[in-house]
């Protein structure tokens, strides 16, 4: 069911607050059979683009372990991730869809809305690998201003148990725990005890979920024998630009223009 502007108030607002919402189940079945269906013909390299980036699980399924650099490693189903997926049209009808768009111009009002990524977050049906406490944003992501808003979107059921996405809630309120942003460091988990407040949002095949990028937030290995894919995308402020200044800034594509209503 499409949430009305009522719904889409409420929870932009437990958003703010607690650095996460739910949204529910947006995407009907078949919507999310093709999207699935999709992702794994572009892990198989049966779909391709120039410019898809890839980043292999590691063997062992742990995080610290996990290469970098090295990109299409041929056929697999167990990429871990895949970025810009706006180059694929099934997934861009879905990450410019209007409710989305809804969303999108009550966290950045008045503004353009740009992208900044949107990728397949995969734990394989081996169980991929665990993903430790981190905030998505800071100097590594070279950007003039923070983004805030993830929408989350997961293309298999993800249970408790099955790599479901877990959340520190409150904890943006801080803002980045370092200034490079990424993996939280030990000493502040132990500080505000972060296990105590470790919140598990598990989610069916369609649900879809907003994240505020500096909470707190995880995800453990599938344990379910399970494929658990997912789509996160992230939404700018039109006006964000790339610091970046050793190779040429990188450029965002817009999603929704500020002259589009915002209900």
């Amino acid at each position: 069911m499409i949430p009305d502007d009522r719904a889409l108030d409420d929870a932009v607002a437990h958003y703010r607050e607690h650095g996460w919402a739910r949204l529910g189940k947006l995407a009907d079945d078949a919507t999310i059979a093709r999207l699935r269906a999709r992702a794994d013909a572009i892990m198989l390299g049966e779909v391709t683009y120039p410019g898809l980036f890839f980043q292999h699980d590691s063997e062992s399924g742990r995080y610290e372990d996990l290469e970098y650099g090295k990109g299409w490693k041929g056929p697999s189903l167990a990429y871990r991730k895949v970025e810009k997926l706006e180059l694929d049209p099934l997934f861009w009808d879905w990450i410019a869809s209007d409710v989305f768009r809804r969303v999108a111009a009550r966290v950045y009002p008045n503004a353009d809305v740009t992208l900044y990524r949107a990728f397949l977050m995969n734990k394989h049906a081996g169980g991929g690998s665990n993903l430790p406490w981190h905030q998505d944003g800071g100097d590594f992501w070279g950007l003039d201003r923070e983004p805030t808003l993830q929408l989350w979107t997961a293309l298999d059921d993800a249970p408790v148990g099955g790599g479901c996405v877990e959340v520190a809630p409150g904890t943006h309120a801080a803002g980045l725990a370092t200034p490079l942003g990424g993996v939280v460091p030990e000493d502040k988990l132990e500080r505000l005890d972060a296990e105590a407040l470790a919140l598990p949002l598990p989610a069916v095949a369609g649900e879809v979920l907003l994240i505020h990028n500096h909470v707190w937030h995880r995800s453990g290995r599938s344990r379910t024998g399970h494929a658990r894919r997912a789509l996160s995308v992230c939404y700018m402020d039109g006006a964000t630009t790339c610091r970046r200044r050793k190779r040429a800034p990188r450029t965002f594509v817009r999603v929704f223009a500020a002259s589009e209503r915002a209900c």
